[in-house]
Order: structure tokens, then C-alpha cells, then sequence
């Protein structure tokens, strides 16, 4: 599942082209017909293709959310999948609309908004294209312009799964720098881990961080230990305490705080039994920054 690929070999070997796959992601929500029209698309451009969905839950205009979601799920599945990621508050603007081929042999379909951030920084892409409009979009869809979901992306991420366009047809190729949007880097500066709150959990409302386990046990700390907590946004300190960095979650009382390393083996933070994002009021994204330091207490 963690395989890098060369360009060259992806070219050669087309994976997407033997998966035929195509995984929908988007903030569009299941109470009405927009994802079914998108798979709909898909289904008239191939019979053949199998459509997933990654999730269409994402909250309303995040781009920060799928971003993370992406990379969360993308390399689970098999090299040469092809993603559609739609969440896009400048639909219909000058924004451009890509199709990115990624080291890990897969095809994002997106806007080029900051929904490859993730992917970009932890993946890397080999090679990104401008989708042309004049030839990879759905037939007599010119006169929308606020559904490229279904009248662009899905229309093109089928085409390419289904061999109906190479990925090169897909348009002219760009430099590989997508649009980032910022992200606080893990690191240690001095006696402080510092990171980012890349998501939350969102049934459990647990923050999930960007500092790998790997960091934080080069940083000491141990299983037991209590650490000093600080969440920031922007500048204003929103989180400030003390707190023991746990196995699991009955290693505190319920409706305690507690530091605990999550399933993707980053640092986290929870509540046992309770939402920790809804108590202290914590965001996740650009300006949300956490920092870890040995306590005084012990």
C-alpha cells in the first residue's frame, strides 16, 4: 500500500487503467441528488467502472477537511485509483480545475484549491494537468457553471479510468506546485514539541495531530508521563493544562482529558467518554497549533 512509483513506470503500466475504480469524495451530503447524478455521469461514460464513495460529509466549504481526508484514505486503496474531490466554494471562478497524478499510482481529479495540500506534502505528485473544458466535459453542460462535480470532474475522472482518454489527454501539463494552503510543521524547538491539529475524530470530537509517535519518543515522552498541553489560534492561547500521555482512554476518569496516540500513529487527544473539540471549543486547520512541554508537576 506504501509503494512509490516513478513517473515512467506509471505511464507504462497505467494501473488505473486495470482498476477501473473511481472513489468520490465532496461536501455536497446524501439529502439530495447531487452525488447520485455524479456517479450517474460516470456510469454513461462506463458500465464497467466501480464507484465508491470516500465520504461527502465533509463540513461545507472546508478545503482544510479534504485535504486531510484524502490522504487519510487514498493510500488503503490499490495504485491506480482515481479520486474526484469536490469541495469547491470558487466553483465557476478562474480557479483552475487539475487531474494529478500521484507517487503512490494514483489519479486526484480536483480543484486546484488547497485540497492537495496533503497529498502534495506527503505523497508528492509527478505530474499535474489542467482538465480542458472544451473536450473533457459532460456534452451540453456549457451553460452550468456551478456543478463542475458532476459536469467536469466526474465526467473526466471516468474517462480516464475507463481508457476513454489517456491521462495526457486530459489537458496541458502544469508545474507540479498546486495551490498549499498552510500547514504548521512537527518539529522540536528547544523543550517544546510543536505541531498541527490536522483533523478531528469526528463522531469522538478527538483532536488528531501532525506529530508522528516517532516524534514524540525522540521528544521522551513516556506512557504515564504528564505533559503541558497549549492550543493556540492565530495568536490567542484557546487550551492551557496539564496532561498524562496514556495507552488507552480508561487510563484516566470519565470526562478526563488525556494524550494517547491514535490509529494512524499520531499524537491525539481526547476525552475519556466525551468530545474534547466541543468542550474547549477546538478547531482543526491553518492558525490551529499545538505545543507539548514537560510539566513541572511530574
Amino acid at each position: 500500500m506504501d509503494r512509490r512509483f516513478t513517473l515512467d513506470e506509471l505511464k507504462n503500466e497505467k494501473p488505473w487503467l486495470k482498476r477501473g475504480t473511481l472513489v468520490f469524495m465532496s461536501d455536497f451530503g446524501l439529502v439530495d441528488g447531487a452525488v447520485s447524478a455524479m456517479h450517474g455521469v460516470a456510469d454513461e461514460v462506463s458500465q464497467s467502472l466501480k464507484l465508491e464513495d470516500l465520504t461527502h460529509d465533509i463540513p461545507q466549504f472546508s478545503i482544510w477537511e479534504a485535504s486531510y481526508r484524502l490522504i487519510q484514505a487514498m493510500t488503503y486503496w490499490a495504485p491506480g485509483t482515481v479520486f474526484i474531490s469536490v469541495v469547491d466554494p470558487g466553483v465557476g471562478s478562474d480557479r483552475k480545475s487539475v487531474a494529478v497524478l500521484t507517487a503512490s499510482g494514483h489519479i486526484v481529479v480536483t480543484p486546484d484549491n488547497g485540497t492537495l495540500t496533503h497529498v502534495a506534502r506527503e505523497i508528492g505528485i509527478l505530474e499535474r494537468r489542467e482538465i480542458s473544458e472544451a473536450v473533457n466535459r459532460l456534452k451540453n453542460s456549457q451553460r452550468s457553471y456551478t456543478f463542475h462535480g458532476r459536469d467536469v470532474y466526474a465526467y473526466t475522472g471516468a474517462r480516464i479510468a475507463s481508457g476513454a482518454i489517456t491521462f495526457e489527454e486530459t489537458g496541458p501539463l502544469l508545474d507540479n506546485n498546486p495551490v498549499m494552503l498552510h500547514v504548521e510543521d512537527a518539529r522540536v524547538e528547544g523543550d517544546v514539541l510543536i505541531g498541527a491539529i490536522d483533523i478531528l475524530d469526528t463522531r469522538y470530537g478527538s483532536l488528531w495531530t501532525n506529530i508522528p509517535d516517532t516524534l514524540f519518543s525522540k521528544f521522551g515522552a513516556v506512557h504515564g508521563d504528564m505533559l503541558r498541553v497549549e492550543i493556540r489560534h492565530d495568536d490567542m492561547t484557546v487550551f492551557g493544562y496539564d496532561l498524562k500521555f496514556c495507552r488507552n482512554f480508561t487510563e484516566v476518569d470519565k470526562g478526563e482529558p488525556l494524550i494517547y496516540i491514535n490509529s494512524l500513529l499520531n499524537v491525539g487527544i481526547a476525552i475519556n467518554q466525551g468530545d474534547f473539540s466541543e468542550r474547549y471549543r477546538i478547531g482543526t486547520g491553518e492558525g490551529w497549533k499545538i505545543a507539548f512541554r514537560k510539566s513541572q508537576r511530574g
